[in-house]
């Protein structure tokens, strides 16, 4: 996303109350990004990578870290507004764009770290297919949320 749109985004996600024109808002920029970036189906787990990296034009600031039997994971070094907030939850709604990109790719997305929370300079991710499980991976709001931050 484009750096100014990435403003927009956490300005509308740092509203709670905004939360559903949140959300809508980050569907619609992944829907536009999807189209452009010809995000389809994904063939195989590697594939649910690659699809979640048309999305943003390229790998280089989104690449594919590991692959295991079922988990594809990446990082995010694009520079998040969010950065060093704390407010993982902002980071949550933001992050409904990369949710809906790996749902037209047939998969699941999760923040394990988010660059809102202190000391974080990039997200780390992980993907599934849309069948799997996603129990055993701690999402970062959620992490956050328990450790009492």
């Amino acid at each position: 996303m484009a750096w100014t749109v990435l403003h927009v985004a956490a300005w509308l996600a740092r509203r709670p109350a905004w939360q559903e024109r949140t959300l809508h808002f980050m569907r619609r920029l992944a829907d536009s990004a999807a189209a452009r970036g010809r995000v389809g189906p994904a063939a195989d787990l590697a594939d649910l990578g690659r699809q979640w990296q048309k999305a943003f034009g390229g790998k280089a600031k989104h690449p594919v870290t590991a692959i295991t039997n079922d988990t594809v994971y990446g990082e995010i070094h694009t520079h998040c507004p969010l950065r060093g907030t704390g407010d993982t939850q902002a980071c949550w709604r933001m992050m409904e764009f990369d949710r809906a990109v790996l749902a037209k790719a047939g998969g699941q997305f999760v923040v394990l770290r988010s660059q809102a929370e202190p000391g974080v300079t990039v997200c780390q991710v992980a993907m599934r297919t849309a069948a799997a499980r996603l129990d055993d991976l701690v999402p970062a709001h959620v992490r956050a949320v328990g450790s009492g931050r």
